[in-house]
């Protein structure tokens, strides 16, 4: 668990109404993170994940990208101690 991150990544652009969240979800499920995804009253989409730093990077650069019909102008992210507060990967609303 030494690598093991956890990471606040914050995108904004044309990222809500898109499926945006259940890309992240799909693809943080794949690479077995935890955390969760969900929009911003800003109009952003903000994701706290957990798990190894490798695969905290692999979903960032995914989410850079975004689902087809997304268009990402600005992706930030936090990173933070590992802290093993989630059980699972959820959208939140």
């Amino acid at each position: 668990m030494e690598d093991y991150k956890r990471a606040e990544i914050i995108v904004n652009g044309f990222v809500q109404g898109v499926g945006f969240r259940y890309f992240v979800y799909r693809n943080a499920k794949a690479l077995g993170l935890k955390g969760f995804t969900k929009n911003l009253f800003t109009g952003e989409v903000v994701t706290v994940v957990e798990g190894s730093r490798a695969m905290i990077e692999e979903l960032s650069n995914k989410i850079k990208l975004g689902p087809t019909n997304a268009s990402v102008r600005k992706h930030k992210v936090i990173w933070d101690e590992y802290k093993d507060e989630f059980k699972d990967f959820e959208i939140r609303h």
